[in-house]
């Protein structure tokens, strides 16, 4: 993206920058999609001392109080639409680091200006970081849902029959279930895996779909209203499950699709991604 141009993005974002105590007091609101536990040194403390691999890092960057406030101010950037800044900054902190850095790459590579061959070495760089970060510490929920979010956007890129062949698809299914297993109340975890429901009877059909991966419509719809009720101010749930719809039925779902655009136009945002997602949702309407 041209210097300019970021500027202009970083100028129209600047009401999403939370300093100091905003972004704790504004957490559970930030993160009611992913679950996200707040970045605190206990918390970076407990998994250090539950996988050692993963404390070595730990302590070679600082031990536990330095990674937990580098792993906030990552947030900020992230939460302010600095999804570049966000991407470098969690790399360096290493396996707790990736959820950040990746979910700032599927952001990133829906909305930037870069030529398809550079987004694309962007996400297989995060498909790359959350294959070690899920070895690292495999029973935290969003090492698992950004891989499969990473892996969902390199798929869309490279079309779906090709995710298929590849296995791509079993592997998004496994880390999705995984990351709900940890996290049952994971509205993204939800929605991205009804959309993976959604997106195999599409392109398979229903018989072939449930024979051959196990999706169906039903499971895919499923999936959809768990992550309303659990997210239901976030614009991307609302946007994903009419996408899903349109899937499955655009005829059927016509109605039911418009107004879930409606609905995730109407959110009021409170970060930069939101921002960016309800903007989207009112073009669709428009």
């Amino acid at each position: 993206m041209p210097q300019r141009e970021r500027s202009k993005r970083r100028e129209g974002m600047s009401g999403y920058r939370y300093t100091g105590d905003a972004l704790r007091k504004r957490w559970d609101r930030l993160h009611q999609g992913d679950l996200e536990p707040w970045p605190e040194q206990s918390l970076i403390a407990g998994l250090a001392e539950q996988h050692p691999a993963f404390g070595s890092r730990v302590e070679a960057h600082g031990g536990a109080s330095a990674v937990a406030l580098d792993l906030q101010n990552a947030w900020r950037e992230f939460h302010a639409g600095e999804f570049r800044d966000a991407i470098e900054h969690g790399i360096t902190l290493g396996a707790v680091g990736a959820a950040v850095a990746n979910k700032a790459a599927a952001v990133d590579s829906l909305y930037s200006k870069q030529r398809e061959p550079a987004i694309l070495q962007v996400l297989d760089s995060a498909v790359k970081r959350g294959e070690q970060a899920t070895q690292l510490l495999p029973d935290y929920a969003n090492a698992h849902y950004t891989l499969a979010l990473v892996l969902g956007r390199y798929s869309q890129r490279i079309t779906i029959l090709r995710a298929l062949a590849e296995g791509l698809a079993g592997r998004v299914q496994s880390h999705l279930q995984r990351a709900l297993a940890l996290a049952p109340r994971h509205a993204e975890a939800h929605v991205a895996l009804g959309l993976y429901h959604a997106e195999i009877v599409n392109k398979l059909g229903s018989l072939a779909a449930s024979l051959t991966y196990g999706a169906s419509r039903d499971k895919a719809i499923e999936h959809f209203q768990h992550a309303i009720k659990f997210a239901p101010a976030s614009p991307i749930i609302h946007m994903e499950y009419a996408n899903g719809l349109r899937l499955l039925d655009a005829e059927h779902f016509r109605t039911q699709i418009r107004a879930l655009y409606e609905q995730a136009a109407a959110c009021k945002p409170v970060d930069a991604m939101e921002r960016l997602d309800a903007d989207r949702a009112k073009q669709g309407v428009d």
